[in-house]
């Protein structure tokens, strides 16, 4: 089985990828991967890393407004499905899979228009424009949310989840938080504001420290790695308190999670699909700064469910973040309810499922 995935531009694109090309590879020892993405783009970093074969095209995508650099970017696509074409040849793909972002476009363009079966994951609840463009071609569309379906061929749609979610350790792991200076047996939250941290996140956090000190729970605080020595400087103007623990990143989040009551953070595909896997209510604050303000719809998802609260960022405050918390975490009915509600929107097997539908796939084509 060789299999060609093709998807870059931000983690949220390019994590699903390899957590399911890591199940394949269990599932299936003998499969052979070859990945195709930018030289600009974090794929080329992240996936080489993983020891995956790796091509590159150059693609950019387009701007919204009207812009000559628009007429660029269809040559450069024009150019991108050629290359592609060139690569799939070489390499003899069974099946052709796009995560999302920019790049995938004439990957999985070229390997529809020759023939080879095409499937594409959509991650989040509003669509991509890449993914929107493929739809018209490839063979099978995988979806993480039921509302996106609305946006694409009835016919081609399979609901899958986020292989992400698959990857997830549910079972709680002692003396996870010790390690952060925290206690293991006490309620916490856990706020971060994405791989590289949230300014009017960190601003509401600093401004609510001297609250968290007087509660019954903790908190760990993650502020992003370049935003962390200017958040230390405020912080200790405030003194140290033993319940709250600020950390620039964290490496292991998926281990940290099992041991978190409540989450505070973006509404990113990725953070989604972990926390509803293992059942962890949230309060979500979507970044007003993607694509189609997707991860609003996202969060709205999970509110209209039961499983979380979401506050725009526009209206965050230092009072709106602390009542939040206090609302879930000091009452233990509500927090349950919350984190069962999470668990039952999770798709544990998300990379079974993907790897059902690339199998049939390829069934067809024999």
């Amino acid at each position: 089985m060789k299999i060609v995935v093709s998807g870059g531009g931000t983690g949220g694109h390019i994590y699903p990828a390899l957590a399911l090309i890591r199940t394949i590879k269990k599932l299936h020892p003998n499969a052979k991967f070859l990945y195709i993405g930018t030289e600009k783009g974090l794929e080329a970093d992240i996936v080489r890393r993983e020891d995956i074969p790796f091509e590159s095209i150059n693609i950019t995508g387009f701007k919204r407004a009207l812009s000559f650099e628009n007429v660029k970017t269809v040559l450069r696509f024009i150019k991108g499905v050629t290359d592609s074409k060139k690569i799939l040849r070489r390499f003899k793909p069974d099946v052709v899979i796009g995560t999302g972002g920019y790049v995938c476009g004439p990957v999985v363009y070229a390997a529809a228009k020759s023939k080879i079966p095409t499937i594409i994951h959509e991650q989040n609840s509003i669509p991509g424009l890449t993914n929107k463009f493929l739809s018209k071609y490839v063979n099978k569309v995988a979806i993480c949310f039921p509302e996106v379906a609305e946006f694409f061929p009835e016919d081609k749609v399979v609901l899958t989840g986020n292989p992400r979610a698959s990857e997830v350790n549910v079972s709680k792991m002692k003396g996870i938080l010790q390690t952060y200076g925290l206690n293991d047996n006490k309620s916490t939250v856990l706020i971060f504001g994405g791989s590289r941290g949230a300014k009017p996140i960190n601003e509401a956090v600093i401004n609510s420290i001297s609250q968290f000190a007087t509660k019954p729970y903790q908190v760990m605080y993650v502020t992003g790695n370049a935003h962390f020595d200017a958040v230390m400087e405020e912080a200790k103007l405030l003194g140290t308190h033993d319940n709250v623990a600020i950390i620039p990143f964290i490496h292991n989040m998926q281990d940290v999670l099992t041991s978190i009551d409540l989450v505070v953070g973006r509404a990113g595909a990725t953070s989604i699909a972990e926390i509803t896997a293992i059942g962890v209510p949230s309060i979500l604050i979507p970044s007003p700064y993607v694509t189609n303000n997707h991860q609003e719809k996202n969060a709205d998802a999970l509110v209209k469910k039961g499983a979380a609260n979401m506050i725009i960022e526009k209206e965050l405050t230092s009072k709106r973040l602390v009542d939040s918390i206090d609302s879930i975490l000091l009452d233990e009915n509500k927090r349950r309810a919350m984190g069962e509600n999470a668990k039952k929107l999770g798709i544990r097997d998300a990379s079974e499922k993907l790897i059902s539908v690339i199998l049939d796939l390829m069934n067809e084509k024999k």
